[in-house]
């Protein structure tokens, strides 16, 4: 059974950093596209990076260039570094595992999600 546990989150102030990690059991994150997604309150999820089984990153262009996204293979964690923060990144933040190596953005191509964890950045 695959499961997805993330962590990390927290309360940070504008500017600030925090990385969350998803940590993956149950399949090989190297085989499958990974990915983060986040929901603010009142809004749609959206994608917010994605990692191939080949290691190709992309990212919305809402975080290009402040958000990385990274795994450890011998661990099989997942991670989201989140740099320059602003307070519309606030948001519930989950990561997603697909059951095809490579990636689309929309979240129907994600078959397994963790519970989340909670980002609030305050200005």
């Amino acid at each position: 059974q695959v499961q997805l546990v993330e962590s990390g989150g927290g309360s940070v102030q504008a500017g600030g950093s925090l990385r969350l990690s998803c940590t993956v059991s149950g399949t090989n994150l190297s085989s499958q596209c990974m990915a983060w997604f986040r929901q603010a309150p009142g809004k749609e999820r959206e994608w917010v990076t994605v990692i191939s089984s080949a290691g190709v990153t992309s990212s919305s262009d809402s975080v290009k260039g402040r958000f990385a996204i990274s795994r450890d293979i011998a661990k099989n964690t997942l991670y989201l570094q989140m740099n320059s923060l602003k307070p519309e990144d606030t948001a519930m933040y989950y990561c997603a595992a697909a059951s095809r190596p490579w990636c689309y953005t929309s979240s129907s191509h994600f078959g397994y999600w963790g519970q989340g964890t909670q980002v609030s950045v305050s200005s």
